[in-house]
């Protein structure tokens, strides 16, 4: 093509142009604009943080090819059955930001949470201090967990003396998962076979004076506890109004409200005895 030929070419293309926007309305643009910006904002990071259930551990069991409790000084002992730690995974938080579009979609599904971000994490926190807070939740929660445990084994009559527990677990963080711990250690160290065969889960932090504290997210939790094949559930008391009309079917919640009560109904369950436990009520 000559280039007379390009610039006539040109010219026709913006003749065709500026006849088509003039036959447009303004408002044909503005709806153009507005169906842009509203993209645009879709694909913004979200001040939202979404929740879905987690993956659950076995405590008596391995992660990484490594014992979850390893314990040393004393004789430990097997369980039949499993305790499922369980736990949350969150999108939104510091270092893993999600979409506007992803909070609208998930917003109206039943196996999901949408919280504001302040609710979650400290505004302006960085995906390293996140981190970090969460690994120190998690270690001052073992710390607790093995003092509580090891108190408790010696009411049992257990030789405590000289006994060094150690608690391995990979990307997971926060204190949640104390009482099972602790009943973790206390099951390794008794002759018996407190689970009875059966997959029990549970959550709740484990507090220096014995009881068992609130924590976050347990609709999740238990639907990733029935989801991995627990029957029964050990809830903490101050959870209760989360755990009332929310317990999937096949799964039997147990409310407690101290490390004695949840290794009583530990037992009880293990027992096949497990249907006199209270459970959680308006």
């Amino acid at each position: 093509m000559s280039f007379t030929r390009a610039i006539q070419a040109a010219a026709a293309f913006l003749r065709r142009a500026r006849n088509d926007f003039d036959r447009r309305s303004l408002g044909y643009y503005a709806g153009a604009f507005c169906v842009l910006l509203c993209g645009l904002v879709l694909l913004m990071p979200s001040p939202y943080v979404i929740e879905t259930p987690g993956p659950t551990r076995n405590v008596l069991g391995t992660s990484s090819g490594k014992q979850i409790i390893a314990i040393s000084g004393a004789r430990t002992h097997k369980q039949s059955g499993k305790l499922l730690m369980v736990t949350v995974n969150a999108s939104g938080v510091p270092g893993y930001p999600v979409p506007n579009i992803a909070t609208l979609v998930m917003y109206f599904r039943p196996d999901t949470t949408v919280l504001p971000s302040e609710a979650v994490f400290t505004p302006g926190q960085t995906s390293e201090e996140y981190d970090k807070e969460a690994n120190k939740e998690m270690s001052s929660s073992q710390e607790a967990a093995t003092k509580q445990a090891l108190a408790y084994a010696k009411k049992l009559g257990v030789d405590v003396s000289g006994v060094n527990v150690d608690m391995h677990i990979d990307d997971i963080g926060g204190p949640s998962a104390g009482m099972m711990y602790t009943l973790g250690v206390i099951s390794k160290l008794t002759a018996r076979d407190e689970t009875g065969g059966k997959t029990i889960a549970g959550t709740g932090t484990m507090e220096s004076n014995g009881k068992v504290g609130a924590i976050g997210g347990i609709r999740l939790k238990m639907q990733g506890a029935k989801r991995d094949g627990a029957t029964w559930f050990l809830a903490p008391a101050s959870n209760c109004d989360e755990v009332v009309g929310h317990v999937p079917s096949g799964l039997r919640d147990v409310k407690v409200s101290t490390l004695d009560e949840a290794y009583k109904a530990l037992v009880a369950i293990g027992e096949g005895k497990g249907n006199s436990l209270p459970r959680c009520t308006v």
